[in-house]
């Protein structure tokens, strides 16, 4: 669909960014893995060698047969902000919509050849005219970075990894493969997020919309910022047996815990880099060809490094401890270990138990569909 798709704009002023590359708003990890990805001779051929075997010519046929397509004729309001969402980011052609009668609040952007969106009833029920902009934005930030694809083949991975689990080393090989695509995702979703308040420009929007996806159409009984310190809190996490939970914990999941994502999308929005793009100065993505793969990776491992140094997740504390050659290191690994109460946080030639180091500064972690959180939900990729 060229330019002449676009014929309507966004119901109120929000700035549009012509030719804005993927790379303004993905997060570090995602951005380092795709550049990689992209600049592999021949990936794209071999995945869309795949296509054969992907299930997704049946996916587009069940949904055609078995959902609302999104039109001038139906759901009229998520049509125009489809529209909207590829004029502000300046995606050419619209990808299709459909709404699945499904009461889980959720949405997903899969396909090889061409993105395809699909959002449920029970998302389009629970959220406002705005949240579902941001929504909406946060799909559209999936197709324009290429997501679609690498969801898709997560999908067929997941759904094979079942089918050969009686293969032990089968199984093994491939969970591998699924475990190291869902820490990849997760932080896509981060990236959409971002992509989601490019296109609403309205944090408060933003925040109400996983506030929902949390607790509910609720939010008179809801507040924001009691909201986010439990993001908080749940960082900070009392001692190691807590963080090695919290791996646990997230190493099924394909999306990271909604009050983190809300945290994360919070600080994003405060810094200079979401400023820069909204005063339109950002990377085009005439330029991705040029883009460059070490200095992706460099980016990726700088963000890493900060985020130990500044976590207040006591493993993560204690990897910053290790690294920068604390002392006593028995000593804080007990410590951390039954919760005890830090003493000497001293470097060096501490004496006595150290106890852990407190006090950091917040993090800038990673975590981060819009799908209400599920401890034992299956891979199936949201949005």
């Amino acid at each position: 669909m060229t330019d002449s798709s676009h014929e309507s704009v966004p119901s109120r002023h929000r700035k549009r960014f012509p030719g804005i590359s993927s790379r303004a708003y993905e997060h570090p990890a995602d951005r380092s893995a795709l550049v990689a990805l992209r600049r592999l001779t021949g990936f794209d051929t071999v995945f869309k060698a795949l296509s054969g075997l992907l299930p997704e010519r049946s996916l587009r046929l069940l949904f055609l047969s078995d959902s609302v397509r999104v039109s001038e004729a139906q759901f009229v309001h998520l049509n125009d902000m489809l529209r909207d969402a590829c004029y502000i980011l300046d995606l050419e052609k619209v990808p299709p919509m459909y709404v699945k009668q499904d009461p889980q609040p959720n949405a997903m952007c899969i396909g090889l050849d061409e993105p395809i969106i699909v959002v449920t009833t029970g998302l389009v029920e629970l959220l406002d005219e705005e949240e579902m902009r941001a929504v909406v934005g946060h799909e559209v930030g999936h197709a324009l970075s290429g997501h679609s694809v690498y969801r898709t083949i997560l999908l067929f991975l997941t759904n094979l990894a079942v089918k050969v689990a009686w293969i032990p080393l089968g199984n093994v090989a491939i969970m591998a493969i699924v475990t190291a695509l869902r820490e990849w995702f997760r932080k896509s979703e981060l990236s959409a997020d971002r992509a989601g308040l490019l296109v609403g420009q309205d944090i408060k929007a933003s925040m109400r919309g996983l506030m929902k996806i949390a607790g509910g159409n609720h939010l008179h009984e809801m507040n924001v910022d009691a909201f986010l310190a439990q993001a908080d809190e749940y960082e900070k996490g009392g001692d190691l047996r807590d963080s090695v939970l919290k791996i646990l914990n997230v190493l099924p999941r394909t999306h990271p815990f909604t009050t983190v994502r809300a945290a994360e999308l919070k600080k994003w929005s405060e810094t200079r880099d979401f400023q820069r793009i909204m005063d339109g100065h950002y990377p085009k993505r005439d330029e991705d060809k040029d883009a460059s793969v070490t200095d992706s990776f460099r980016e990726s491992a700088s963000h890493y490094a900060d985020t130990v140094r500044t976590s207040k997740d006591p493993l993560m504390k204690l990897v910053g401890d290790i690294a920068g050659g604390a002392g006593d290191l028995g000593g804080k690994l007990r410590d951390r270990f039954t919760g005890a109460a830090g003493g000497n946080t001293g470097g060096g030639s501490a004496k006595g138990g150290a106890g852990g180091a407190q006090g950091s500064s917040a993090t800038d972690g990673s975590e981060g569909t819009w799908r209400r959180p599920d401890p034992e939900e299956g891979p199936e990729p949201g949005n």
